[in-house]
């Protein structure tokens, strides 16, 4: 059996991405012309990189217990091969003579146990060698727990999930129509699909294939590359094709005359509208920009693998304002709704939040044991809906825990513990009373802000790359990486 170089990208292409290197992995693929390969992304199983890494090892490290004459050897390494040991010649053939050498030795205390069966207290102890083996032969190569059990009182039934079907590759991505339950989802199959969910609707058979083009030889020709962001405003129908390369964010103004983005060729770009033109480029960071978020209609933020945040006005050649002090690439900032504040997160485990009225960080927020790779405001407080409501920010990180953040004495209220994988993604209810996130352990948990319980869980066929509210509080949509995408019917 071969492997060709096609099929070795693609499964290091997965791997950057189910590991949250989404920015890499956009990089990887478009200079090993992933696109180009014939691979259907929805057959291969997720984490199937390491699954072959560590089913290859297990072959090498049995290959070494086999002898000259074919027999196995019945004891274990007291030490499993490390995947640069397994290709270092050297290391092998010393590995195998440890097994003759130890084969030997157990020969022999066998031996002499038998001989001296009336004097155990004299013979040599063959138990230390079955002690290392057990530890060794009981050894899990795979360090992700069991799945975890679900309480049935808190399990969504199938009744009450709806999985819609018909992306032909992951789904990255997914958004609620802001006043009627209209799915939007997006894939690595070049397309963004439109699902009515609305009442008295057949699910399946009422969804919209957008197709992303390119303009090539002066015409519009499909796009191969992946539709990883959306965002809603039913006006709008151009094609902006000022970027350089893959756009990471996408970001409506409230006033819904401009729209944002940031890209891969370190710019953002503030878009009109009406006509589809750019109005302004800004290319302050010195590294692909990861994220958007406006302030106002006018003003935004940015952030970037460079380390530094931007706030920027549309007319303004210079940025307002430079946040520094994440010590690695930040992955996402939020305004809150008063916009007042700036969260953050990054790769270097910390949560900081910013104010326009000083340079260095409100707070400095430290307790993840991983990658942060999200937030989310609350929608509470002043300026919103639910002005009665304390304001909160939740955090989802790689360590697979969320976390509940009290902004404003800087503490965390609630770690929420039951996801076994990475967390993608978090989004609050419209009225702030729950939260919603979605993990690679395929499952999506609802929680109560409050007091931190889990109330809902739904486990799905695939890792959850993005979680989502509709405008009524009463559904949840979750795009998955095995190209499903589900609606939770949350009502009772």
């Amino acid at each position: 059996m071969s492997i060709t170089s096609d099929e070795v990208n693609f499964l290091v292409y997965r791997y950057l991405q189910e590991s949250g290197f989404t920015h890499s992995a956009f990089t990887f693929g478009i200079e090993s012309h992933i696109s180009q390969s014939n691979i259907n992304g929805t057959l291969v199983p997720p984490a199937a990189l390491i699954s072959i890494l560590q089913k290859g090892l297990q072959y090498v490290e049995a290959e070494i217990s086999i002898n000259e004459d074919g027999t196995v050897f019945d004891g274990r390494p007291i030490e499993s091969l490390s995947l640069i040991d397994a290709v270092m010649p050297d290391v092998v053939q010393t590995r195998q003579q440890a097994f003759r050498d130890k084969l030997a030795q157990q020969h022999a205390a066998c031996t002499v146990s038998a001989s001296t069966s009336g004097n155990q207290s004299n013979a040599p102890k063959n138990g230390e060698a079955t002690v290392n083996g057990e530890e060794n032969g009981t050894h899990n190569m795979n360090n992700h727990s069991e799945p975890m059990e679900v309480d049935g009182d808190v399990e969504i039934p199938a009744s009450k999930s709806t999985v819609l079907r018909g992306h032909e590759s992951e789904v990255f991505i997914c958004a609620w129509n802001p006043v009627s339950d209209l799915l939007a989802s997006g894939s690595g199959d070049s397309t963004a699909r439109i699902w009515n969910l609305n009442e008295n609707n057949s699910s399946s058979s009422t969804q919209l294939v957008l197709r992303h083009c390119i303009r090539e030889g002066g015409q519009d020709v499909p796009s191969n590359k992946d539709v990883t962001s959306l965002d809603w405003n039913v006006d709008e129908s151009h094609t902006l094709g000022q970027h350089k390369g893959p756009i990471f964010a996408l970001k409506w103004n409230k006033k819904g005359n401009c729209i944002l983005s940031a890209g891969v060729d370190k710019t953002t770009i503030i878009w009109d509208a009406n006509t589809g033109e750019a109005k302004q480029q800004f290319p302050f960071h010195s590294a692909p920009a990861l994220d958007v978020d406006w302030q106002n209609n006018t003003t935004f933020a940015s952030c970037s693998t460079d380390m530094c945040i931007h706030v920027c006005r549309l007319g303004s050649d210079r940025p307002l304002k430079t946040f520094q002090g994440h010590s690695n690439e930040v992955n996402a900032i939020k305004w809150d709704p008063s916009g007042m504040l700036l969260a953050s997160c990054s790769d270097d485990m910390t949560l900081k939040i910013w104010s326009m009225k000083q340079d260095s960080c409100v707070h400095d927020l430290q307790a993840h044991s991983k990658e942060i790779y999200t937030i989310k405001w609350s929608p509470t407080g002043p300026g919103t809906n639910n002005p009665n409501s304390n304001i909160m920010l939740a955090s989802a990180s790689f360590d697979s825990t969320v976390r509940l953040w009290d902004v404003e004495r800087g503490a965390c209220i609630h770690t929420l513990t039951k996801h076994q994988e990475p967390v993608y993604s978090v989004a609050f209810s419209p009225d702030g009373k729950h939260l919603a996130s979605g993990s690679f352990d395929k499952c999506v948990h609802i929680w109560n802000t409050t007091t931190g319980a889990l109330v809902h869980s739904y486990r799905g066929t695939g890792g959850i790359f993005e979680v989502c509210w509709n405008s009524t509080g009463d559904k949840v949509g979750a795009s998955a990486s095995d190209g499903s995408v589900c609606v939770l019917d949350l009502r009772k």
